[in-house]
């Protein structure tokens, strides 16, 4: 039996989220039945399609799933809370890690706007957005290949901003180091960098960042 952490949400405020990825589709299975008998909201992250197919009919009935962002709410989500959260991905094929920031903001009861394909191969298209993106409490700058639009945002917003490198990419660019070593060594300052292809990281920290500014609902919707 796994051993859920229910005192988490009181601890940091936010619940144990279930990494389903690294899990069989009986233990997926199990462990969702354990969360529906105990009527909690919980996010589910990284569920593949096996595993969505082999939850319990019961599960599936009180599920919301996404399969952009592979993520999926059972027994709805939290409280809203203060602020509001811009998503900005570079490109379309960034676009499923930087769903998985906005369905975890979601769950988290926090608002948020996705912006996808404004990268420094086309800055029109960003300079056409950067009075949305101002407008947000935190930015999280979601890139692949050299995840040059870290530098380029954290030059032009004054909001924190969280960058998340993302696997996209080819060459030397393969598996997202070059990314994560670019959002790393950004010379624009004060940009906080999470692991690749970890939007439910950053959404966390966006999270963590907004309770200061006095959003600490807590309880299910």
């Amino acid at each position: 039996m796994h051993q859920h952490d229910h005192d988490r949400l009181a601890r940091i405020g936010m619940p144990e989220a279930v990494l389903c990825g690294t899990k069989s589709e009986a233990q997926v299975a199990s462990i969702a039945d354990e969360l529906l008998a105990d009527g909690e909201p919980r996010l589910l992250t990284r569920l593949s399609d096996g595993q969505l197919a082999a939850l319990s009919d019961p599960v599936l009935a009180a599920l919301d799933d996404d399969r952009l962002s592979r993520t999926a709410f059972l027994h709805g989500t939290l409280t809203p809370r203060a602020g509001n959260v811009a998503v900005v991905a570079a490109g379309t094929s960034d676009a499923s890690v930087a769903a998985e920031a906005v369905r975890s903001l979601e769950f988290s009861g926090v608002a948020s706007t996705m912006i996808v394909d404004v990268g420094v191969a086309g800055l029109w298209r960003l300079e056409a957005r950067l009075d949305e993106i101002r407008a947000a409490d935190i930015v999280i700058a979601v890139a692949g290949m050299d995840a040059a639009i870290v530098s380029v945002l954290g030059g032009l917003v004054a909001a924190p901003m969280i960058a998340v490198p993302t696997s996209v990419g080819y060459g030397v660019a393969t598996g997202g180091t070059t990314a994560l070593n670019s959002a790393l060594a950004s010379c624009a300052q004060g940009v906080a960098v999470v692991n690749i292809d970890n939007g439910f990281g950053a959404a966390c920290a966006a999270v963590r960042m907004l309770r200061l500014l006095g959003g600490t609902g807590a309880e299910s919707s």
